[in-house]
């Protein structure tokens, strides 16, 4: 017996796949009807992929040929999945006029540089002629206004279209705002998430910052309400995770890349960096000791698909400048001032890249249930 591929297709009409409202023709899941004598294939095109829907939908389709068509004709289905195209995201949070690019620095571990290598590429950028803030948001441990020599200084207040701003700290070509600038130094701030969220907001939206190609944010250590914070206020454009090449260190970095790629958060890695990657010392300059251990960020960045900014070695010059406020990047011809232009390059790139290649970074909501903080997108 010869099949009618009309008829076939009639039969399909009655038939839609779960969850959709539309019949198989009219939904465009119908790709193609082929008859051979008494054999029928049938091509679809679904948009769940689940194990369920694609039996259900072949099932369907043999079944109602059988009922309308022929009950003995030889059916096949072949099925293909193509999701839909994805719709862009949104930008949910409140965008800060005049600022192209905002860029967070983090640590999963205390103690590993995160500031240092915040400011050493805040003057690196200046230098190669961007324009450069910093926004200190290390609540419970500012030391941006130290190492850029600004410890005494207070923002001013400036009128902005009508409104009172906080004019940011300048120094180094680099704009600078820190809660130490608000605190005495021999004081604690000894404050509970909401009021730290809302200390940072009025640093990040009550600020005349101007134009910036990049505004850095030196998080706190750790993966918690002040991260949280940030990222739900701002569009973060992409983050850079320090770490030493300590197993310490390393397991906790990791932990905060897994939180920048949390599917509620979603803000793209632009790379990890090594700090104190090896010591040298100045009477011994072809010798490299790895006191930490050696290229455990460059493995962990090659483990998890990330890539490998540059590293740093452990130098007294590097902690005397932070220390008396003038970041090591600022002096030319050293071995650090090339280590932290190389860095900031592959930063650019990668920022660039991103730029490029995904849609603007959806700012997150959290919300408190039960005493716990969930994360959702807006």
């Amino acid at each position: 017996m010869k099949l009618d591929r009309k008829e076939i297709i009639r039969a399909l009409e009655t038939i839609s796949v779960a969850g959709e409202g539309k019949n198989l023709v009219e939904s465009g899941a119908l790709q193609n009807v082929m008859t051979f004598g008494d054999e029928v294939v049938v091509d679809l095109i679904l948009s769940n992929p689940a194990l369920h829907i694609r039996k259900r939908a072949e099932v369907d389709v043999m079944k109602v040929i059988h009922e309308k068509v022929y009950e003995k004709a030889k059916v096949k289905v072949n099925i293909k999945v193509q999701a839909p195209e994805k719709k862009m995201p949104e930008i949910k949070g409140k965008a800060i006029p005049g600022i192209k690019n905002i860029v967070a620095v983090a640590s999963g571990k205390g103690g590993v540089g995160k500031s240092t290598v915040t400011a050493n590429i805040a003057v690196t950028l200046s230098k190669m002629g961007f324009k450069v803030g910093v926004l200190d948001a290390d609540i419970y441990g500012p030391s941006i206004p130290i190492m850029f020599d600004v410890e005494a200084e207070r923002p001013l207040s400036v009128e902005v279209d009508g409104k009172s701003k906080m004019k940011p700290v300048e120094n180094y070509g680099v704009k600078v705002l820190s809660i130490g600038f608000f605190t005495k130094p021999n004081q604690a701030v000894i404050w509970r998430g909401p009021m730290a969220a809302k200390a940072l907001n009025q640093m990040i939206f009550d600020a005349a910052w101007g134009e910036l190609d990049f505004l850095l944010v030196d998080l706190p250590p750790g993966t918690g309400d002040i991260h949280l914070s940030i990222m739900q206020s701002l569009p973060i454009t992409g983050a850079v995770v320090v770490s030493t090449p300590q197993n310490v260190a390393l397991a906790d970095a990791k932990k905060g890349v897994a939180m920048f790629r949390q599917e509620s958060i979603n803000v793209p890695v632009l790379g990890l960096i090594e700090n104190m990657a090896y010591f040298t010392p100045e009477e011994l300059p072809e010798n490299k000791y790895y006191i930490f251990g050696k290229n455990g960020v460059k493995n962990l960045s090659e483990d998890i698909d990330a890539r490998f900014l540059g590293e740093i070695p452990l130098v007294q010059s590097l902690r005397e400048s932070g220390d008396i406020g003038r970041p090591a990047a600022l002096q030319t011809a050293t071995s650090l001032e090339t280590a932290f232009e190389e860095l900031t390059r592959d930063m650019v790139e990668e920022t660039v890249k991103r730029n490029n290649d995904l849609p603007p970074t959806e700012a997150i909501k959290i919300t408190t249930m039960a005493g716990c903080s969930a994360v959702k997108k807006k």
